[in-house]
């Protein structure tokens, strides 16, 4: 299911939500989609600020940019409870190449997979940052991706926009996952409309 959130802050929320495993009324999976740039990852951020201040538990991992004098050079890999730390990717970096980037399967696997491991068997919430090309060079995150979407846990994710994938394709078409995309219209309050849809 998809929908693109465009409204005013002050209209009314209209979003049709999904019975989860256990009967609950909230869309399983949220995974938020849009351009490059867009804010993406702050949107996942603030969410996961918000779920934690609440008092939940909050696993997964998240990709930031590594950025040298302003130039971006690679994307770290951090997992979100133990905050450990790799190197995802590097402009010519040894390991498969995506675009520019060659990626570290090796820190992909040492921290992402137990990233996502460890949420799915003691998080409240898994977060994915990023569901793309680059991190589904590794076959195990691939397999973990997917383990996490069919727990019982809500995954909030984020997922590349245009990527032919078949990987994407077949995680957008799942029928638990609810798609939203981030635009420069609705990306300051967005993270707002998501916990709402949380509730």
């Amino acid at each position: 299911m998809k929908y693109t959130l465009l409204k005013s802050k002050n209209t009314s929320l209209k979003i049709s939500t999904l019975s989860n495993r256990n009967g609950g009324s909230f869309p399983l999976n949220i995974l938020i989609t849009g351009n490059p740039g867009v804010g993406k990852t702050s949107v996942l951020n603030r969410l996961k600020k918000a779920v934690q201040d609440q008092g939940y538990n909050a696993g997964g991992l998240y990709c930031p940019e590594i950025r040298v004098r302003g130039k971006r050079t690679g994307f770290s890999i951090i997992d979100i409870s133990s905050g450990k730390e790799g190197v995802l990717a590097t402009v010519g970096g040894e390991g498969p190449s995506v675009g520019r980037y060659g990626v570290n399967l090796e820190d992909l696997d040492r921290i992402g997979i137990p990233a996502l491991e460890r949420a799915v068997s003691e998080a409240d919430f898994i977060f994915i940052d990023e569901i793309a090309p680059m991190e589904l060079q590794s076959t195990k995150f691939s397999e973990m991706v997917e383990a996490a979407l069919d727990s019982e846990k809500p995954v909030i994710g984020v997922i590349h926009k245009r990527s032919r994938h078949p990987f994407i394709l077949k995680v957008k078409n799942r029928s638990d996952v609810t798609l939203i995309e981030v635009s420069t219209e609705n990306r300051d309050f967005l993270h707002e409309d998501i916990l709402e849809i949380l509730k």
